[in-house]
């Protein structure tokens, strides 16, 4: 019995338990000790500065350590899940002082034709909003993608690239989706928006992939043939396309090149196609 059992009858029920004699600092170190630590998104990102090669700015840019953030799985059209971040959404760099934006992995690599391009028609015009806090909400990020679109359509950008920025938006749109959902914010229509804009920038994505698999070679925003048949043969799939993803299916399952798993990938894609099928006969 604790000697201040008697305390519920005075109403400080809540301290009946205190040891008597326990040291405060001790009780308040294994307090934070038991406490379990809160990972924030903040906590996978950190700040790093690219200069831009159409004004020579520095560009201030939040970028994911790939270290730091656990990889989850994907899903079966390549969307990484991280946990505790979506790492879509920090991998476009934007130049505030003229806009021009691209992915990461494109940024450096600008033509002075490309430049003249979007100095005419974007830097000339657009107004860049401000990216002021910890990390990007998906509202600045999709303004981000969007002017990553527009910069790649100006500046006549492979069909690979602006396919890649359109796969990429999906992913955006469906995280999007699923971090308002069960909110206040996630209302029906607002899902369904999200929804309809994600299926037409996987089309795109789609049309894109195909037009630069037949006009340019690999690797191909830094996937090789397999995979971006692989990318194909899903979004065909997803498009009802059985024809297209089939013979995707086919060129992995005889490609010498193709790993175990990617070619057990291929064949789990294959059941599907055959399911899909067999229901939309019935």
């Amino acid at each position: 019995m604790s000697l201040l059992s008697g305390l519920s009858g005075l109403g400080l029920n809540n301290l009946e338990n205190m040891d008597v004699f326990e040291d405060p600092e001790k009780a308040e170190a294994k307090k934070k000790v038991q406490e379990p630590v809160k990972i924030e998104e903040k906590d996978f990102i950190y700040d790093k500065t690219f200069k831009c090669p159409l004004c020579d700015t520095d560009v201030p840019t939040k970028i994911m350590k790939s270290g730091k953030a656990k990889l989850i799985g994907a899903d079966q059209d390549l969307r990484p899940r991280y946990e505790g971040i979506d790492s879509v959404k920090y991998d476009v760099i934007l130049c505030p002082a003229c806009g021009y934006t691209a992915l990461t992995r494109f940024f450096p690599n600008l033509t002075s034709p490309q430049g003249k391009l979007i100095k005419e028609k974007i830097s000339a015009n657009v107004k860049i909003p401000t990216f002021n806090n910890e990390t990007y909400s998906y509202e600045e990020a999709v303004d981000r993608y969007q002017l990553a679109l527009v910069n790649a359509v100006v500046k006549r950008a492979r069909a690979s690239e602006k396919a890649y920025i359109c796969l990429k938006s999906a992913w955006l749109m469906r995280g999007f989706g699923e971090s308002v959902k069960g909110t206040e914010k996630g209302t029906p229509e607002f899902l369904a928006e999200l929804a309809a804009k994600e299926e037409e920038y996987l089309q795109n994505a789609y049309n894109g992939f195909v037009e630069a698999r037949q006009s340019e070679g690999f690797p191909m925003c830094g996937m090789d043939e397999v995979t971006i048949d692989y990318l194909l043969g899903v979004l065909a799939v997803h498009l009802k396309k059985y024809d297209v993803a089939s013979r995707m299916v086919a060129s992995i399952l005889g490609s010498s090149t193709a790993n175990n798993r990617m070619k057990d990938k291929a064949r789990d894609l294959k059941d599907q196609i055959m399911q899909e099928l067999k229901n939309n006969k019935q």
